[in-house]
């Protein structure tokens, strides 16, 4: 029996998606045989409503000076970045001379909106290689994790910011208790903290288990966050679903009773309740579809293996790591998988040992198949490569069900 990350009730794993390799930690052939792997359980707490995993490694083993994910290779996230940026700005910085943290600001694709807009801002980021890229494009980034004693240090030295802001990252960080009292301290009276991260809503409906992986150690809904924030003064005053990373939810949260609260909350709260998010059978359920979507998609590669057809991966994503390695898929599977970022080209992926290769090999010798990793990103690839198409390539897709695209 495990303990709720959040609340410390009892939990108990409802699946295992077995054992499992960082998920960025993309390596060369002689890092093989020190490989670290864990196993990947997950478990759903039904006294506070938070999904989580039972285990997670060290923070130092995941994000680090060679952490392998930058924002700017998606243009569609880079755009997306932009347009969160001048929401904030229209909607939450009134106040003359405002100022505005990110929590895991990443290469500052986000806080570089506000930087050019000349508004004070600071990154907060734990891997320092993207840090250093983030004040290459001018955003003043602090090399750290975010708790009550960062938070305490950034307002004796900046004063109290007007937003935190944080991305695809909450779900990251283990120690949530330390986040909000580290927001409890930074933020102005009326301030806000804002936040969007992969809706649980989203991955149970779609049957996305790909959004589970080691720095995934939540998916939240709306009744997790409340639970999380609510004990430190914090209410949550919007919600804003998002079509980033297949489903993401948008939480705007405020001091209790310092702002309005927006009828979606209530919405989203009812829609949870019809979807079953509360209930343990939910969660039994998407086991079994996970074991058949697993199964499903290791066949076909068997077959388009015993056809001699030539299958190819598009986007070796954290993702990808669970993907492969809960399937069992192997290079006996896929041939290598395709990418456009510098620092995971060359090297293998974790656990599954597959070759990652620059972007040229896969447009200058389109395979017979593709197999679509960055899923989430599917308008863009598929605009992107209609001429893979057209000259007779097919997508193999597994979310929200594996199944061929072709023509």
């Amino acid at each position: 029996m495990a303990t709720c990350r959040t609340c410390a009730a009892s939990i108990k794993p409802f699946m295992s998606f077995g054992r499992m390799p960082i998920a960025n930690g993309f390596l060369r052939p002689e890092q093989f045989k020190q490989e670290y792997f864990f196993e990947l359980a997950t478990a759903f707490c039904e006294a506070c409503g938070t999904f989580q995993i039972v285990e997670q490694p060290d923070p130092e083993k995941m994000f680090h000076e060679n952490y392998a994910f930058f924002t700017r290779t998606s243009a569609h996230m880079v755009t997306h970045f932009r347009e969160y940026a001048e929401w904030v700005k229209a909607h939450y910085l009134s106040d003359v001379d405002p100022f505005v943290v990110e929590i895991g600001s990443n290469d500052g694709a986000l806080l570089e909106n506000f930087a050019n807009a000349g508004i004070r801002h600071l990154g907060v980021e734990p891997s320092a290689n993207v840090a250093a890229e983030a004040r290459r494009h001018g955003v003043e980034s602090l090399v750290s994790f975010f708790d009550a004693g960062a938070g305490e240090r950034i307002r004796d030295q900046y004063g109290e910011a007007d937003a935190i802001l944080a991305a695809n990252v909450m779900c990251h960080i283990p120690d949530l208790h330390g986040v909000a009292k580290g927001a409890e301290l930074l933020l102005k009276p009326k301030g806000i903290l804002v936040f969007e991260d992969p809706y649980l809503g989203a991955m149970i409906e779609k049957t996305s288990y790909d959004q589970i992986y080691d720095e995934h150690v939540f998916i939240f809904s709306l009744k997790s966050v409340q639970s999380i924030f609510g004990p430190y003064g914090f209410e949550v005053i919007d919600v804003l679903p998002q079509a980033t990373h297949g489903g993401s939810m948008r939480y705007v949260l405020a001091r209790r009773g310092a702002r309005p609260v927006s009828p979606a909350v209530s919405q989203l709260a009812s829609g949870e309740d019809a979807q079953g998010l509360g209930r343990a059978a939910t969660y039994q359920d998407f086991r079994t579809r996970c074991e058949h979507s697993r199964d499903q998609l290791l066949d076909l590669l068997n077959r388009l293996k015993a056809e001699g057809k030539r299958v190819v991966g598009y986007g070796a994503t954290s993702k990808s790591t669970t993907v492969m390695n809960y399937c069992g898929i192997g290079p006996q599977h896929i041939e290598f998988i395709s990418d456009t970022t510098p620092i995971k080209q060359g090297k293998y992926t974790p656990g599954s040992h597959i070759p990652v290769k620059p972007y040229d090999e896969f447009k200058t010798h389109h395979p017979d198949y593709a197999l679509l990793f960055a899923w989430n990103h599917k308008a863009e690839i598929m605009s992107k490569e209609a001429g893979f198409r057209s000259g007779g390539g097919k997508w193999i897709v597994f979310v929200p069900e594996v199944s061929i695209i072709e023509g």
